[in-house]
């Protein structure tokens, strides 16, 4: 089995069916009734037509409800891939995905042609922790068959969510990877926090690290914006890689934080005029100068596309990573009469230069959209910016006249090409098997006393994994039915202990102590820091 990429397997999510849950809602409900017109009456006439005489003279008793259920779904798949349909039994689920605690293995998921894939597992839970990643098909939990069963979303979360502590065996299958890959899983408390990561780099540079945008999104951001401004930053690196997006009034106030006077940050444009808005920087931000660059990839989309678009497009800062999603399609929440929801797309958004970033899709066909992305690796754009295919019909330019262009996520200011040069299978097994994760925490319950005491501090500047630990970890790889790959061991070696440490150091001090030492192989952060002197030249032009 080769895996030509297997560091992008091992790093933070890259995400592949993102489309769906990870989409712009505005947060908001549709009070005033649609106007009805003559041929929308007809059509429902005749749906209901259709429908009383199926439930009077069908040959078998069926479940009409059923019925109505499977022709919404069926109409909405002509649309957009963003308006879905929400069951009322899922739309409870669905709500704290965003806005709540439960217990479970923490992911993002979708269902495409009756199979569950891996939208995204959540930052810092149980399915992260174990190594599965967005794009993986699940196809098995607790050896029963989940593919093409028909299975829905309430299904889905019966199968997977279960109280703290229990297990739960999933079977994944994964592109490239020719065999199923098993997981065990114990369920956890699925952290709401969407804030991963706050600290400062050196005595001017602070990072923080946004995953999605919740409901707490923006509190928990201003809240370590300010607390880096009083420990003395003065530049900020602003992490959105595999940021799904979310709410899109929290996109708006963290922008609003960022930008000084009275710029534009979005405005959308809808069949109806109540769509047209627009949205301006309002308040005194709490970080209005100083040099700001802001890290995207492939797997930040929406609401992380209308903060990024705004700070290249206001030439607040520099734009730093990979060409991101392309999802620039609004939906409006409507909670329907029997408690179901329906999630419509009533507008487009597009940046302050007037730009379009929705990447093109066809109606009704999901695998055009959803499989962009390894269209993007086959063709060598997540290598070379050279393979990037810009329209150039939709050329747009920032407040300073820079060139940016539409149609299709937003175009870094420099680009960073995914690094693989350490790269190897049997690290990615590693991973995938849970054997680092489960050597960090028997590690960690051996020394826990000594590694609080010694701090983090010192622990990321001193702490070294041993060859010994690296054996020991062999070992217990062995018993996890991994066995050693020597060649491919020397050859990643080096990385290897980097993502040991990290996790070491995730388990006694959480994000913040992984992320400090994650980033040391972070191509994209390392590109970033140096970069400032330009990012600044550019806000003060």
């Amino acid at each position: 089995m080769e895996i030509k990429n297997s560091k992008y397997y091992i790093k933070l999510p890259l995400l592949l069916s993102i489309a769906i849950a990870g989409g712009i809602l505005i947060g908001a409900n549709m009070t005033s009734p649609i106007g009805s017109k003559n041929d929308v009456v007809s059509s429902i006439f005749k749906f209901r037509e259709i429908l009383n005489y199926i439930d009077r003279n069908y040959v078998d008793e069926v479940e009409t409800d059923n019925l109505v259920e499977t022709a919404i779904t069926s109409m909405l798949e002509k649309l957009d891939p963003h308006t879905v349909y929400l069951p009322a039994k899922d739309h409870e689920y669905s709500k704290s995905e965003l806005e709540g605690n439960f217990d479970g293995i923490g992911i993002e998921f979708n269902i495409f042609r009756d199979t569950i894939y891996v939208v995204a597992p959540l930052s810092g839970g149980p399915s992260e922790e174990v190594g599965l990643l967005s794009g993986d098909k699940i196809v098995k939990v607790d050896g029963e068959n989940v593919a093409g069963i028909g299975i829905n979303t309430r299904g889905v979360f019966d199968k997977l969510r279960g109280p703290k502590g229990s297990e739960v065996n999933v079977t994944i299958k994964r592109k490239n990877v020719t065999d199923f890959l098993d997981f065990k899983i114990t369920r956890d408390k699925i952290p709401q926090f969407s804030l991963d990561a706050s600290y400062m780099v050196d005595d001017e540079i602070g990072y923080i690290k946004i995953n999605r945008f919740s409901a707490t999104t923006y509190t928990e951001f201003k809240a370590a914006l300010e607390k880096l401004v009083a420990d003395g930053m003065t530049k900020l690196i602003l992490d959105l890689t595999g940021n799904p997006g979310g709410y899109m009034d929290r996109a708006i106030k963290m922008a609003d934080e960022l930008l000084a006077s009275d710029p534009m940050i979005v405005f959308t444009k809808g069949k109806e005029l109540r769509y047209n808005q627009e949205h301006r920087a309002s308040r005194k931000g709490i970080f209005e100068s100083g040099g700001l660059i802001v890290l995207i990839d492939e797997g930040s989309a929406s609401a992380s596309e209308i903060v990024s678009g705004a700070i290249q497009d206001n030439d607040r800062g520099l734009v730093v990573g990979r060409r991101s999603f392309g999802k620039g399609l609004v939906q409006l929440p409507l909670e329907l009469s029997d408690g179901s929801e329906l999630r419509l797309t009533i507008s487009r958004y597009y940046t302050p230069s007037g730009r379009s970033i929705q990447k093109s899709y066809e109606n009704g066909q999901e695998d055009y959209y959803k499989d962009d992305f390894h269209k993007r690796y086959s063709k060598g754009e997540m290598f070379s910016a050279d393979s990037i295919k810009l329209n150039d019909s939709l050329v747009f330019h920032t407040a300073k006249g820079r060139t940016v262009y539409g149609g299709g996520g937003i175009v870094p200011d420099y680009f960073v090409p995914l690094d693989t040069t350490q790269n190897s299978v049997y690290l990615n097994r590693l991973f995938t098997t849970g054997t680092i994760r489960e050597y960090a925490l028997h590690y960690n319950e051996s020394n826990k006393e000594k590694l609080e005491e010694k701090g983090f501090d010192s622990f990321k500047e001193s702490f070294e994994v041993t060859d010994k630990m690296l054996q020991d970890m062999v070992a217990l790889a062995e018993k996890n039915s991994l066995k050693l790959n020597q060649k491919q061991y020397d050859h990643s070696k080096e990385l290897m202990k980097t993502y040991v440490k990290a996790q070491i150091a995730r388990g006694i001090w959480k994000s913040n102590g992984f992320y400090p030492i994650y980033n040391e192989t972070n191509e994209i952060f390392q590109q970033a820091l140096e970069l400032f002197d330009e990012a600044e030249q550019l806000a003060a032009k």
